[in-house]
């Protein structure tokens, strides 16, 4: 007799994918909006003349395919085009007391917001404002500061190349560098630990790159939630033979098998394909340790094939010719011992021996990561890592061979590379002064963990946010919801209401943007905006849905509004003209970025185009010229790991989730239905600590800095295939363990996947 689960938790065993997807898109498309307008709007996702979908940012096949949309794109894109309206007779009906104890899910399950709205402190109510006094009162407030460092600037990687690159103009003629950014929560480990090793902070794979490899190593991510469009290209590879080698502690069931919708045997059969050839569980936080086995077993592989009369597995002449810093990483490995490496990795010297044999064996190799590598205190030494095992055998800068950073916002990598930067280099300043005619400060602007620490102490007052929903997506909400309630000024461009609208300034005002599905009309006509995705292609996206109502504008349009309103005529900046026709902004931006030279000419090519990536064609952008091996010292990411009653959590997104936008309240490949509050865990640490399948447990966070307790209580308690000493639980409701101050030194990003804990039966 089976087991009787908790409420609300089950055994998924079917394949991702397949009919299960089907089924939850029309459940979402039946929820959200009428489901002809719903076919329609899909079909025109990720098409030549349609829009990109803001659900991830793995590429199209050219950009051209005919039907080019997964589950969670479905999800993304009718949350998005929805037919419900929260407008201002909403805000009558609701204070903002009231809606603050709403969920997160509910909160944006009102749909999209209509009018500009300024809250009144007098009825606790978002009430209407004009256009132009909106910009006029953000103005007023913005040029009542002191200095321009006490304002932040807020970006969401969902902004488009223009936005974004209108927005960092904006604010560098304001006088800052104030950039918190989304990135600075994902893949900054990626931005900032690359460009030292390999001279630039993207992935060096295409697309077609994936059809030439020989092996898929597959670190840190889910696929079928976070980047589902990425299981075409995984299930294409499993059918043709390809080993893919999977690191990550918990079984994904994408990762394990998957039936495509777009196959109609798999369909009509009930069928699915194996993904992973294997499957290595590496305990949280142990993917340094792991890294260094896999490159310890390649040394070793070498020497044997040596000492039997061969060339060896390294690839020497591109060692030689293009690299500095072997010998240091091989010592570095040669002191780090096996049993250090099995005893914080949780994997057996076997099994990291068998991976580093597929490695060897294959000529090509393509790794890929994600936020599981990045979202760790050594994430970018992590990032490191993974370019010196590629590194040895030559798998940079050749067909079929690469790193391949998974991203999540459709353009988070594009806004960086527009100029959303805290930290400008001399190339980006040079560009600005021969745009614009003025020299933008050079000074180091804050990233997201700095502007919240420069609200809590209060020298920043002001924040403005394009898109997004800073402070749900941030760590410790003990710190980051008081402080961004002693702000001055808050500004929130969206297109649904968050939680962060809710914490009010003095004054709070929102604004409502178009969606990528929205037809963006200005004065030359309908306009096209621009995204790059994962792997450096440029291709446009143009919205066809009318707006859901006539008081939208457009981001470009409200970033315009927001700086003639602060900056009046200064610099002579002809805002006007590049809102109302978005060719001007591509030209500027071909000005200040080199890279997008004929941007106008480019972007109207079917497919659009890719930037150019210098180590893709062995060209290392670094301070020696050559690509660099790069130490990181020691295996463990944190002391308080070692202490025997800890647990490490890492925090996950669920199959009903996208970042912090909640579309229900299901993780369906895992299991979990109808809600959030459960902690998976291994069954012997269930045992240890005298708990059962369905406890009710606290989680309290060891003192990392600060000595302040941190708990999460009263969750659920669910046996889970997850390493001994490994635990998981939900983003954002997990962010209340981790303190600001757990963040990588080097990069800023915040420590969200990795986190000792100690969990004990709930309190009476």
């Amino acid at each position: 007799m089976a087991k009787k689960r908790p409420e609300g938790i089950e055994s998924y065993t079917a394949p991702a994918g397949g009919w299960g997807a089907l089924r939850a898109v029309a459940k979402t498309l039946s929820h959200q909006q009428i489901v002809a307008q719903g076919t329609t709007t899909l079909l025109k996702a990720n098409q030549p003349e349609g829009f990109d979908c803001p659900g991830c940012a793995w590429p199209d096949p050219k950009h051209t395919s005919s039907f080019e949309f997964c589950e969670n794109g479905a999800k993304a894109i009718t949350w998005e085009s929805t037919a419900k309206r929260v407008d201002p007779d909403f805000f009558a009906q609701h204070t903002v007391s009231e809606l603050w104890d709403w969920t997160d899910h509910n909160l944006e399950d009102q749909g999209r917001l209509t009018h500009p709205m300024i809250y009144n402190a007098d009825t606790d109510r978002y009430e209407v404002i004009a256009w132009d006094a909106a910009f006029a009162r953000i103005g007023a407030e913005l040029n009542l500061l002191d200095d321009p460092h006490q304002a932040e600037f807020y970006t969401s990687g969902r902004a488009s190349n223009e936005a974004a690159f209108l927005y960092q103009l904006l604010v560098r003629a304001y006088g800052t560098n104030n950039f918190p950014d989304c990135s600075n929560m994902c893949h900054e480990a990626t931005s900032v630990g690359l460009p030292k090793s390999i001279g630039v902070g993207k992935g060096t794979v295409t697309l077609d790159d994936f059809e030439l490899t020989d092996a898929i190593f597959s670190f840190g991510h889910n696929p079928g939630t976070n980047h589902p469009r990425m299981m075409s290209t995984l299930h294409e590879a499993s059918r043709r033979g390809v080993p893919i080698i999977v690191f990550n502690p918990l079984k994904e069931r994408a990762l394990e098998k998957f039936a495509s919708p777009q196959d109609p045997i798999e369909m009509v059969t009930m069928s699915s394909t194996p993904i992973a050839s294997a499957y290595h569980q590496v305990r949280t936080g142990g993917d340094l340790a792991a890294l260094k086995g896999l490159m310890k077993s390649v040394f070793e592989i070498d020497e044997a094939d040596l000492a039997s009369g061969g060339a060896g597995v390294l690839d020497r002449d591109f060692i030689r010719e293009h690299t500095i810093g072997l010998e240091a990483l091989r010592e570095d490995i040669d002191k780090t011992s096996w049993d250090s490496i099995i005893a914080v990795s949780g994997l057996t010297r076997a099994a990291l021996k068998s991976a580093a044999d597929v490695y060897v064996k294959a000529k090509n190799v393509i790794l890929c990561y994600g936020m599981g590598i990045t979202q760790h205190s050594n994430g970018t030494g992590n990032v490191q890592q993974l370019a010196n095992l590629l590194m040895l055998r030559g798998n940079i800068g050749r067909p079929g061979a690469g790193i391949c950073p998974l991203r999540g916002h459709s353009n988070v990598q594009g806004d960086r590379t527009v100029g959303i930067t805290e930290i400008p280099n001399k190339a980006l300043i040079d560009g600005m002064e021969k745009a614009f005619g003025f020299r933008p400060t050079d000074l180091k602007g804050h990233n997201a963990v700095e502007s919240i620490e420069a609200m809590n102490d209060g020298t920043s007052k002001a924040l403005i946010c394009l898109g997004g929903n800073l402070a749900v997506a941030m760590s410790d909400p003990d710190i980051t919801f008081p402080a961004m309630r002693k702000l001055d000024l808050a500004v929130h461009i969206a297109t649904k209401l968050n939680r962060s609208h809710l914490l009010i300034a003095k004054t709070s005002i929102v604004l409502p943007c178009f969606g990528r599905t929205d037809l963006d009309t200005q004065a030359t006509g309908p306009q096209s905006v621009t995204v790059e995705d994962s792997m450096s292609m440029v291709h446009a996206s143009r919205g066809f849905l009318n707006p859901p109502s006539e008081m939208l504008k457009s981001e470009p349009a409200i970033v315009a509004g927001i700086a003639k309103a602060t900056l009046g005529d200064r610099y002579g900046i002809d805002w006007d003209g590049m809102v109302a026709d978005y060719d001007l902004i591509r030209d500027k931006i071909e000005i200040v970025f080199p890279d997008f030279k004929d941007f106008n000419k480019r972007v109207r090519v079917r497919g659009g185009f890719r930037l150019d990536v210098a180590a893709s064609d062995r060209r290392w952008k670094t301070e020696s010229g050559k690509a660099t091996f790069l130490v990181a010292r020691g295996l463990d990411e944190d002391p308080l790991m070692k202490n025997p009653d800890a647990l490490v959590l890492t925090t996950l997104r669920s199959h009903d989730q996208y970042n912090t936008t909640i579309y229900g309240l299901d993780d369906r490949y895992r299991g979990v239905f109808g809600r959030r509050d459960v902690i998976f865990m291994n069954k012997d640490d269930l045992a240890k600590r005298g708990l059962v399948d369905g406890a009710i447990i606290d989680v309290e966070s060891l003192p990392t800095s600060g000595g302040r307790l941190r708990a999460a209580r009263g969750l659920l308690a669910v046996e889970y295939n997850i390493p001994r000493g490994s635990v998981a639980g939900y983003y954002p409701e997990m962010n209340a363990l981790i303190a600001l101050s757990d963040y990588d030194r080097l990069s800023g990003t915040p420590a969200y996947k990795g986190v000792p804990v100690v969990i004990k039966g709930a309190q009476a």
